[in-house]
């Protein structure tokens, strides 16, 4: 039997080195012209400057062969090419590897980029993402320090640090650029360095935080503007350090101020709505003055559209307790022409709802979150009419003021809030 073997010929394997770890440009052209020659993803090893060869590979691999004259054209849809772009810039040493043997695919699969269960274009997909998220973190994180010429013939010199995640320094250095085109500026990572002298841009070798300066004194004038323009009230820190991560910190000169802007961001926003209530009005003693008030409000956009003010009511015996206090959102079209709150249908199912309830609705005051009618004109069979909006929710914060005004004045035992904006007025946060 075994005089019948025929030995199987080793299939060639091929090493690949890219000049540069961002090569996208290389890899292509490269990738290309193998799949062309039918050479399978197995039979590379694809590796970038200084890293350490694949063990399965030959010395220096074989040379690579070129495309016969009657090649067939390479099938790469728009989407694997943009999302491949950034892949390549990915710090997985694996990531070229996985480019090709998607492209090899998409030449018997063309649909498989649609493929959302695909492992290939997951992971695709994932390093894109990673990029992205790393070149948006570049934007917003690096921080520029002068540096001035000791003889001072030349103009002010600015220096970064940063320290990307991923190969996005060069891919980054037109953003830089087109920001700062008047500026002298270097930005200093581990990777390597750019500088533009305002007309050209250079690329340098890899730096350390050592050589770029620590600081300059137009951040102290940065760190007063940082603390000033922190809002207490707006804080939420898990969405700040999703989007601002620790790691940054270190190269950020306002991060020093962030534990003690949030450490007093409580205090502060008490502060702040102490003041904002001293700026309010004179609180009204009794309804009447609180009507007066509430018409002469401008305060939100609602207020100006022409409409009036209406003030909640109670329709019974003025000298007797309230018991119940009910809320709506706003009033209608109905209730601005009438002043008054729960006159148009709203009104009309209300009354039959406290009915059907036992409650005598002239022992209840009724009033709404929001103190003018919101609408939107609109052309129906009949003309044109006043089509109700929701209010937003600033609009009925703004109007949280009057509704606690006739609550500390009415004084009811129990309060009765008729939707998600009456209760929002009542409690200050949005509930289902």
């Amino acid at each position: 039997m075994t005089g019948l073997l025929k030995e199987v010929p080793a299939r060639a394997h091929y090493a690949v080195t890219l000049p540069r770890s961002d090569d996208f440009d290389f890899w292509r052209d490269t990738a290309r012209r193998l799949v062309q020659c039918g050479i399978a993803p197995e039979q590379i090893s694809w590796s970038e400057p200084n890293a350490t060869r694949d063990l399965f590979a030959s010395s220096g691999g074989e040379a690579l062969p070129v495309p016969p004259k009657d090649a067939s054209d390479i099938r790469a849809p728009r989407r694997f090419l943009s999302l491949a772009r950034n892949a390549a810039l990915h710090s997985d040493p694996e990531r070229f590897a996985l480019l090709y043997r998607l492209l090899w695919r998409l030449q018997t699969r063309p649909g498989i980029m649609q493929d959302k269960a695909d492992s290939d274009v997951c992971r695709v997909q994932d390093l894109d993402k990673n990029v992205r998220r790393d070149s948006h973190k570049m934007h917003a994180f690096v921080r520029f320090r002068e540096v001035q010429d000791e003889a001072g013939d030349e103009p002010p010199h600015y220096i970064a640090w940063f320290e990307p995640e991923h190969h996005i320094l060069r891919a980054n250095a037109g953003f830089f650029t087109r920001r700062f085109a008047n500026m002298r500026w270097s930005i200093l990572t581990p990777q390597g360095s750019l500088y533009w002298d305002g007309k050209a841009m250079h690329e340098g070798p890899p730096a350390e935080r050592s050589d770029a300066p620590e600081g300059d004194p137009v951040e102290d004038l940065w760190r007063t503007y940082y603390a000033s323009i922190f809002n207490p009230a707006r804080l939420k820190i898990s969405a700040m350090t999703s989007e601002m991560p620790k790691k940054y910190w270190k190269n950020l000169p306002e991060a020093e101020l962030i534990p003690q802007l949030i450490a007093g961001a409580q205090s502060r926003e008490a502060e702040m709505v102490a003041a904002g209530e001293q700026s309010r009005v004179t609180p009204a003693q009794n309804l009447a003055e609180l009507a007066s008030q509430v018409r002469s409000c401008s305060d939100c956009g609602i207020a100006k559209c022409g409409t009036r003010a209406v003030m909640g009511e109670r329709t019974g015996e003025r000298g007797e307790p309230v018991s119940l206090m009910i809320v709506g959102e706003q009033p209608g079209d109905v209730e601005d022409q009438t002043g008054r709150p729960f006159t148009g249908p709203a009104g009309q199912l209300l009354d039959q709802c406290l009915s059907h309830a036992g409650i005598d609705r002239s022992a209840a005051y009724v009033t709404n979150a929001v103190k003018h009618f919101k609408f939107q004109m609109k052309m129906t069979e009949r003309g044109k009419r006043r089509i109700h909006q929701t209010p937003s929710a600033k609009e009925i914060d703004t109007c949280r003021w009057w509704l606690d005004a006739e609550r500390a004045i009415v004084k009811p035992r129990i309060i009765l809030a008729l939707g998600a904006s009456a209760a929002r007025g009542m409690l200050g946060r949005t509930v289902s």
